[in-house]
This record gives structure tokens, sequence and C-alpha cells, in this order.
């Protein structure tokens, strides 16, 4: 009997062809040459599906990846002039310092399947050994989308520690966020293998915790990263007075970019989230219509709503209380819009996805207000606005997910929203998934920290940081003009040198 048929398919062709007058032999000939010919096509069939699935994952990462451009844009046009160099040099350095972690470790301890595997960190694919794996589908297209993700975590923490932090603490921070910590929370909602999430079979609370494209495991791991990184190095020189209130104005200096680097994000956010299913060419049961395609597309759609609603909830409140119509805080209420909707982009209506993106505005301004209360310093604002919205997505979605987009999504047995008839079981998981990725970030990333601030690693020097970090890190400014204090990096230290042997000069005296 011919591999290509299973037994009964050929047996019924056989008995076809046999009815038609054929002789025995005959008929198994024929069945055999038709068997192996339709198993050839059938070859073809998958090949072009695994192709046009790995192309559409392959584009979603370059759309992924063009959010470190947008990244970039943000962080310098949200930075003083005097710090533009260091803060695009360490967007370079999350992506090449990352990219070589989560290649050794970080890929392995996510996604790695073997006999050991376990719920709370993945056993094998360090280094991508045994990549290609056809038993799990993971081919290189799936580490490239992984990677872009990890990355992601690791620029949002370097937005909260910007303008103060010394070079060396970006490259420990970075590979051991992109490396370990990211990874973990990766393993935990996304592995067939994890303990939170939906992925799997076994879950959390019967349904498991939902978070399709990363408010959880990326925004809020970057975001709560950024916010220890923050307090820790404590705010910069300047941004409050010794009696704890307002000090200078450290406002961004270039809003252009900033606007530039929401529209590149807003850009890349279509494969963040769309580009999570992994697959497109995947029909839904009993739909000859529709399909993952219809799914990707409604993703874009949620998204775009969320971050729309996020947006204009931002320019009327601000509006409100300032005054101003501000595009800066519009920018941030946008992305926190983004950020929220990312849990539950494939599993809420469109409705609902204004509703997030309503709620992410004030979730913003809010921990914005806590921040001035509390005397803590970050310079884009990235602790409120991908931890706290990050947050607010992930409960968002135990409230409004759709049961029959989550059965479409992730399958049958899974939770939908408490609003929405599902029960409390699916909002239990999500509140329990925003405490422990919280409380996981902490235990690892304040240590971390810790450690680089305690051995003299974290913080620059004072005068070092009131000149600027381009100046004294990077060998001059990014912008040259004749209003700058110092022209060159050679300056700068001669009149540091005479300000030294100055103040030594005046001790002497008083001694």
């Amino acid at each position: 009997m011919s591999s290509s048929c299973v037994e009964n398919e050929e047996g019924f062709l056989i008995d076809l062809l046999l009815s038609g007058g054929l002789s025995s032999a005959s008929a198994v000939q024929v069945g055999e040459f038709l068997c192996s010919k339709l198993g050839g096509v059938s070859t073809r069939f998958t090949s072009h599906t695994l192709a046009i699935d790995n192309v559409y994952l392959l584009f979603s990462t370059y759309l992924v990846f063009s959010m470190q451009i947008g990244f970039a844009m943000l962080c310098a046009g949200s930075v003083r002039s005097k710090n533009t160099m260091n803060i695009m040099m360490t967007n370079v350095l999350d992506a090449a310092a990352g990219g070589i972690s989560f290649y050794l470790f970080g890929f392995g301890f996510a996604f790695g399947r073997s006999e050991q595997n376990n719920s709370f960190i993945g056993s094998n694919f360090f280094s991508l050994h045994n990549i290609p794996d056809q038993f799990n589908g993971f081919d290189y297209s799936f580490f490239l989308f992984q990677w872009s993700f990890a990355i992601a975590a690791a620029g949002i923490t370097s937005g909260s520690i910007a303008e103060r932090t010394q070079f060396v603490a970006y490259l420990v921070y970075s590979s051991f966020l992109t490396g370990f910590v990211y990874p973990i929370v990766a393993h935990w909602m996304w592995s067939v293998d994890g303990w939170l999430g939906a992925t799997g079979p076994t879950r959390l609370f019967g349904v498991g915790a939902i978070d399709f494209a990363g408010s959880g495991v990326v925004h809020m791991v970057g975001g709560i990263a950024g916010l220890w990184g923050a307090y820790i190095e404590g705010p910069r020189i300047g941004k409050f007075t010794r009696d704890g209130s307002p000090g200078m104005d450290m406002k961004g200096h270039n809003a252009s970019l900033v606007v530039l680097g929401s529209f590149l994000l807003w850009f890349g956010w279509f494969g963040f989230n769309p580009g999570s299913f992994v697959k497109i060419l995947v029909p839904y049961d009993g739909s000859d219509f529709e399909g993952n395609w219809t799914g990707v597309a409604r993703t874009g759609v949620t998204t775009t709503l969320s971050g729309c609603a996020a947006a204009l909830t931002t320019l009327f409140a601000r509006r409100y209380y300032t005054g101003h119509w501000n595009v800066v805080d519009v920018c941030n209420g946008l992305l926190g819009g983004f950020a929220a909707i990312t849990a539950g982009c494939s599993v809420v209506d469109p409705w609902a996805a204004l509703l997030c993106g309503f709620g992410a505005a004030w979730v913003l301004m809010g921990f914005n207000y806590m921040g001035d209360v509390f005397k803590y310093d970050d310079p884009l604002q990235a602790a409120q606005l991908h931890g706290g919205c990050g947050a607010w997505g992930l409960l968002f979605t135990g409230l409004f997910a759709n049961e029959k987009y989550v059965l479409q999504a992730y399958g049958p047995g899974r939770g939908h929203g408490y609003l929405m008839g599902g029960g409390g079981n699916l909002l239990a998981a999500q509140l329990l998934s925003i405490l422990v990725i919280f409380l996981w970030v902490t235990v690892t990333m304040v240590p971390c920290f810790w450690f680089l601030n305690k051995n003299d690693l974290l913080r620059i020097d004072t005068d070092d940081e009131l000149a600027g970090m381009d100046l004294t890190c990077h060998g001059g400014p990014a912008y040259h003009n004749d209003d700058q204090p110092y022209h060159s990096y050679a300056e700068y230290v001669d009149k540091k040198y005479e300000k030294t042997q100055g103040r030594r000069h005046g001790a002497d005296q008083l001694a």
C-alpha cells in the first residue's frame, strides 16, 4: 500500500476502480499511482502553507523591529539635547546586547522544550541548537519574531533611567533582562508548558491568563524594571528642590522627534499585535470565508481604535487641566492606549477597544500624578505608560474578552470576560498575572540595579550629568551650535580641571 494514502482512503479508491471494470491487479496499481500523486499535491499544499505563514511572520518581525526606530526617535525627542547621542546609543545597545543574550539563553528559557519540560523555565534550544524543530513548529522566523519582542522590553526600561545612567549599566541590565527576566515571563504565558497562560493544556484556574501580544510580558516587564531602576537611581539633578517641590523644567528638547517616533511605533504595532497570530493561513472551523486573516485584520482595528481613543481622551483632559493642547501628552496617551490593548487585541470587540483606550488615558495620567507626588523621575513616563497601562490591559481583557474570539484565537476550554458572561475565572487569572509579573520583575531587577548602584556602576558623576552625557561619554554633542557651554570633550575636561583646582585653592586659603 502506498504511504501517501491512509488505508481506508486507498481501499475506497480501489473499490471504486474495481466497480468501473478494472481487474484487481490493475485497480491496485492505479490506486497506488493516484495516491502517490495526490500525496505529492498534499505535500505541496503543506509546503506552501508553511511558506506563507513564515513570510507573514517575517514581515511582522520587520514591522516590530521598526519600532526600534520609533523608540529611538521618541527617546531622543523626550530628553534634553545634551543627552541625545547617549539615549540613541542605548537604543542601539538594547538591540545588539539583547540579540546576543536572547540567542544564547533567552529563547531557550522562553520556549525550550525537552525531556525536562517544566512550567517555570525552558530547557532547550539554547544558541538555537536543534532549530528548526518540526515537532514544535519552530523555525528561524519564530526566533527573530520573539527577539524583536525581547528588545522592545529592554528599550522601555532605558527610557525610565535616561539622562543619568552609566553606559556599563545599560549593557548589564539589558543583557540580564532579555536573557533571563523577560524569557521566564514569556515561558509562563506563551509556552505550551507555561503555568500562567492560556496556551498549554494545563491552565491556571482551568482557563489560563490571556496576554495575546504582551501587555504584561513585554510592557509590564519593561515598565516595572524601569520603575525600580529610576527609583534606585533617584531623580535627575534639579528635577526637585531639596524640600521636594518641583525644580527645573526638564521637558524634552524636540517635540517633532516625539511625534515622528510615535507614528513609527504606531506603524510597528501593526506587526506587534496582528503578528502575534504567528500563522495567517488558518481557516476557522465551519467557515469558508473567515480565518486567522480575519482575526489579524480585526486585531489591527482594535489596536488602532484603542490608541485613537486614548489620544483624544488625553488631548481634552490635559487641555482641561493645563489650558494647553500639548502634542507630547497626546503622543504618550496614544502609546498608552496601544500598550493597554496589546493583551486583548485579538479577543475584544472594536467597541470595547474604545473603552480600553479611554481607560488607559486616565491610568497614565493618574500614575503621572502619583509620580509627581512621590518625587519619581521618569523622563519618558515609561514606567507609568508601559507598566501602568500594561496592567490595565490585562485587567480589561478579564472583563471584556469575547467568547467567540477567544475560541478562534486559543481554542475551546478557555475563559472569556466577566462582563461578557464568562464568570470570574479569567478575571482571577488576569489579576494574578499582574501580581506575579510585578513580583518577578521586582525580585530580579531590584538586586540587579542595587548591585550596580552599590558598586558605583549605575549613576554618572554629578559634573558629567550637569554637562551632559553626549559630551562626557560620547566625545561631543549631537548638535553643534554656538550656544553650547562646551564644544568638545577636551574643552570640557580643561574647564573641569580648572574648576577642581579652583576648589582646592579656595580650600587651602581657608585652611
